[in-house]
């Protein structure tokens, strides 16, 4: 690179740098500063956890219903509300309350998701004949957006359906022969559209169009998505409610994370120099353009999405790190600084990119068949993946090749590997995996205590296994921390260390207390110490028992969405590395983590609520890409050799293990770093949320160092014998 175009370039860098930083800055000052205003439009949407909502209650029409016919209808009602009629991806809560109620928390109060659900009903889909054909069952989903007509030029308003897997086929037959003919769409009976299939439609997705505006298609695509809904809901009544969280939550999350990315900057300069500077630079950048596709498509902000861009930071800083190792290698070699650039990114690009794009693959296969909170940790790990990758293989590239052109030429600015002996892991295998085991099965026998004590395994919030909603008067405006500090206390005197939410209904002095399930003898004694301890009218006590926020129906979805992704992960490594060996020990390392993480659990006590399947998913996507690094040097050491001898397997492994001991090392700690000041910082929910986080971290980097490359070895060397 000439020196006018590295200067071109720095220039381009640091404009880009500029302003994402500007605009980035703009969005998290007016996400932190207004997060119950909807007028700041630069600010993310905020989930409950972190901004609180709108709570609004629904009652059942009628007969009592089953509980089968409520439980269902909770979770129609919570795939409806994934997404609002405007495009913006929502984190709504759905649980039902006593026998014949429904509750709906949405974040920030969203107008359009409760027009969407003031009219739930049926939804079907009838030929000319008047037979119902489809229902809103078939429909996966449904949104207005705009196209092109072929013919006029025009842009047309249209809604866009998504039908489920299952009613593709039949639809494509439906539509095969009767193309001409009327398949309108009632809602309640009521004709809301009356399109005519104009041609035999497959791949299961649909076009309505000859919409009149974008509102009509906007009514048309919320009234599908809601689909159908067997029990008719009244409004029983409607409140805002306060962050789950605190109100310091986000403030305290946002100085944390910058605290953190900070450390890491100045890590990574003093660490790697000048690589390390632009390192630097592409974190910042990177912030700055995750808040922007954040802002541009729409996401509601929750305590997962934030474990999502905290991942995925970290493997920003990850590629780099496997970059600057593969460089100072090219510079002990002997080459130019110019030269080991080009090499290092060329022979680390194999680690970056299997690493990235085995997580990317979780990533979808979550958004896609994941539900509530899972949804939230997808999308902005999706979107962190994408970028992090832009930035660290063009924006640091680029900028480290403008830095040598403006003369920054010597290797002392890039430094040099040393010579490092190879440790023999191999050697401490058997230890290494006793120590796994030892640790799980006391995680194992603890579990086995809580239950013969009359405990359960694990300590499962409301969030699991439903509980006991406490609504009062309690005479003033308590601040979240007040209540944390005051109210609080008065009720775990009674009932124990239960985790107990609080929420104050904004307007009002009530507050909404929930906890584990209560007895009647222990709701009397509760009622007793608030009326004795804080001075409370006992008319305004009101009990009501809550079902899980995520159903049995949602925790299926999750397991569903991990499992497919772990087999579509499975069959990526196996395709690119050429060996199942090297599948099935990064799947052991998986599991080895998860249960690592579910070991601190049961030991520490620490909540099992939203955040769990966060957390869990957290771990799967950072170990993955910590394994890959590894296996990509054994792959890349093993290249042109013959020799099927163990000695020289465990030569290979080792060798290779040592050659990325260091960014095993790096990674691990700036990540850790991260989670580290969210855990110091952070309220207690937050902290609950880190610390498994952190046992996570340490897991997965004694995974990938102590374990996958010694099940590799096992596997092959047995084969060869």
């Amino acid at each position: 690179m000439k020196k006018s175009r590295g200067a071109l370039v720095l220039i381009l860098c640091l404009a880009l740098l500029v302003c994402t930083s500007i605009f980035g800055m703009k969005i998290i000052k007016g996400t932190a500063a207004s997060t119950t205003s909807s007028g700041d439009a630069m600010k993310l949407g905020l989930g409950l956890d972190l901004a609180g909502g709108v709570s609004i209650t629904y009652e059942v029409v009628g007969e009592t219903p089953t509980a089968e016919q409520l439980s269902d209808t909770v979770y129609k009602l919570q795939q409806r509300v994934t997404t609002a009629s405007d495009g913006s991806i929502t984190e709504a809560q759905v649980y039902s309350e006593g026998g014949n109620r429904i509750t709906v928390d949405i974040p920030g109060g969203s107008s359009a998701l409760f027009e969407e659900l003031e009219k739930p009903g049926k939804l079907e889909f009838r030929d000319a004949n008047g037979e119902t054909q489809f229902t809103g069952d078939d429909i996966a989903n449904a949104s207005a957006t705009t196209q092109q007509n072929q013919t006029t030029g025009a842009v047309e308003n249209i809604v866009v359906l998504t039908l489920t897997e299952e009613a593709a086929e039949r639809f494509y037959t439906f539509t095969s022969a009767h193309v001409g003919e009327v398949l309108a769409i009632y809602y309640n009976d009521e004709e809301l559209s009356a399109p005519t299939i104009k041609a035999a439609i497959s791949g299961g997705e649909a076009v309505i169009s000859g919409m009149e505006d974008k509102k009509a298609a906007e009514n048309l695509a919320s009234f599908i998505r809601i689909g159908t809904i067997d029990l008719e809901l009244k409004e029983l009544r409607s409140q805002e409610v306060s962050a789950t969280l605190g109100g310091s939550a986000l403030s305290n999350s946002i100085k944390a994370a910058g605290i953190g990315l900070l450390l890491v900057m100045l890590f990574m300069i003093v660490m790697y120099l000048v690589p390390g500077f632009a390192a630097a630079v592409g974190l910042a950048i990177y912030t700055g353009l995750t808040m922007l596709a954040l802002k541009a498509f729409g996401i509601t902000l929750t305590l997962p999405g934030i474990a999502g861009i905290i991942l995925s930071m970290g493997m920003a800083v990850d590629a780099n790190v496997v970059v600057f190792a593969r460089i100072r290698e090219e510079i002990a070699s002997g080459k130019s600084v110019i030269t080991s650039m080009k090499s290092g990114y060329k022979k680390a690009l194999s680690a970056v990119l299997d690493g990235n794009i085995t997580t990317l693959i979780a990533a979808v296969v979550l958004g896609v068949f994941g539900s509530g909170t899972v949804k939230g940790f997808a999308y902005t790990f999706g979107i962190g993946i994408v970028v992090s990758m832009f930035t660290a293989l063009v924006v640091v590239k680029f900028l480290m090749q403008a830095l040598y052109a403006l003369g920054l030429q010597d290797a002392k600015f890039y430094g040099q590997q040393k010579e490092r002996k190879t440790i023999d892991f191999l050697s401490k295998k058997y230890i290494f995996i006793a120590i796994a085991v030892l640790v799980i099965a006391i995680a194992g026998i603890v579990m086995g205590i809580n239950r013969g004590n009359g405990n359960r395994e694990l300590n499962y919030s409301l969030d699991f296994v439903g509980g006991t909603s406490i609504t009062a008067d309690f005479g003033k405006d308590y601040t979240q921390e007040e209540i944390e500090n005051t109210i609080v206390p008065v009720i775990t005197d009674v009932i124990g260390k239960s985790a107990v939410q609080s929420q104050r209904v904004s307007g009002t002095n009530e507050i909404v207390l929930k906890t584990n399930m209560l007895t009647e003898d222990q709701r009397q004694a509760v009622k007793s110490a608030i009326i004795e301890k804080l001075n409370v009218d006992p008319a305004t006590i009101e009990f009501e028992t809550i079902s899980e926020i995520v159903s049995s129906e949602m925790r299926s979805d999750a397991l569903k969405a991990v499992a497919i992704a772990l087999v579509l992960m499975l069959i990526y490594i196996w395709f690119r590395f050429k060996d199942f060996r090297f599948s099935a020990s990064a799947i052991l390392a998986l599991v080895h983590d998860v249960l690592i993480v579910l070991a601190s659990y049961a030991i520490v006590r620490v909540a099992v609520g939203n955040t769990f399947i966060a957390v869990m998913l957290t771990i799967v996507g950072y170990s993955i890409n910590a394994t890959i690094v590894i296996f990509d040097r054994i792959r890349e050491n093993l290249a042109g050799s013959k020799s099927r001898d163990p000695e020289r397997l465990a030569e290979i492994v080792n060798r290779s293990i040592t050659q990325t001991l260091s960014r095993s090392i790096n990674t691990s700690l700036t990540t850790f770093i991260m989670v580290f000041f969210l855990f110091i910082m952070g309220v207690t929910s937050i902290r609950e949320f880190a610390l498994p986080l952190m046992v996570g971290i340490v897991a997965g980097a004694y995974s990938s160092v102590c374990l996958t490359g010694a099940l590799w070895y096992l596997m092959k060397a047995k084969k060869n014998n």
